[in-house]
């Protein structure tokens, strides 16, 4: 089982940089799916859910690890959420956005990452100001500076990313509520319900197993929660 995943997205898990190792819940996820479907696997990290999708669209990669949208379920086709990941916004600590609806203000300056989860559902729903596209993620040093030199209002991502670019920071602070949370699943290549069946079937059965919220808590996530297995 080849498995593409985000290998930027904190959530998911963390690629070490010197011997390539993935930890985190996608890599304890694969691993017990593995072993219940009784498959050798390989983790695949890149650093988007574009990069996810042209795999799955490759057959370079048998499933991804990436948060649903309906754009891109229609190329290709998603489970259940597995993990649920709230998104906020990160401010200065003075900053008059107290609560996500105060973003949405003429005049507020939001960046976030070009076909993120953010970037997707921010550009759909805001009202009155707009979501300016940025390659990636910066490094947090320079979100620090984007935020305390005053060329921009607030990062939109998920709750995680933002804990850590806050982290020790009294300038900065995460807004306290959500504007959405996405429910990261596994994607597949369209035209086999049957593989999409049975992983939902195991997923369920990990879920209730716990797996994932230990391994939540093993990796110190503060910004992500387990999903819940359909029917409960």
């Amino acid at each position: 089982m080849r498995a593409a995943f985000l290998g930027e997205n904190p959530s998911l898990g963390r690629v070490n940089a010197q011997t390539g190792a993935v930890t985190g819940p996608v890599a304890d996820l694969v691993k017990e799916l593995a072993r219940r479907l009784a498959i050798p696997y390989v983790l695949i990290p890149v650093p988007n859910a574009r990069d996810v999708t042209a795999l799955l669209l490759a057959h370079s990669a048998d499933v991804g690890f990436m948060a649903y949208n309906a754009g891109r379920a229609a190329d290709v086709d998603f489970t259940a959420p597995w993990l649920l990941m709230p998104n906020s916004y990160l401010v200065r600590a003075d900053s008059p956005i107290l609560k996500v609806a105060d973003a949405d203000r003429a005049g507020v300056r939001i960046i976030a990452a070009k076909n993120d989860t953010q970037d997707v559902y921010l550009s759909a729903h805001l009202k009155n100001t707009s979501v300016t596209q940025i390659p990636k993620v910066p490094e947090p040093e320079e979100v620090r500076s984007l935020l305390l030199d005053g060329k921009t209002d607030a990062l939109a991502a998920n709750r995680q990313r933002l804990f850590e670019i806050a982290a020790d920071n009294p300038k900065l602070r995460v807004v306290a509520d959500d504007y959405f949370v996405a429910g990261q699943a596994i994607a597949v290549p369209k035209g086999d319900p049957t593989r999409i069946d049975t992983l939902n079937r195991v997923l369920d059965e990990i879920l209730a197993s716990d797996l994932v919220k230990a391994s939540i808590d093993r990796a110190g996530l503060r910004g992500v929660n387990a999903a819940t297995p359909r029917g409960r």
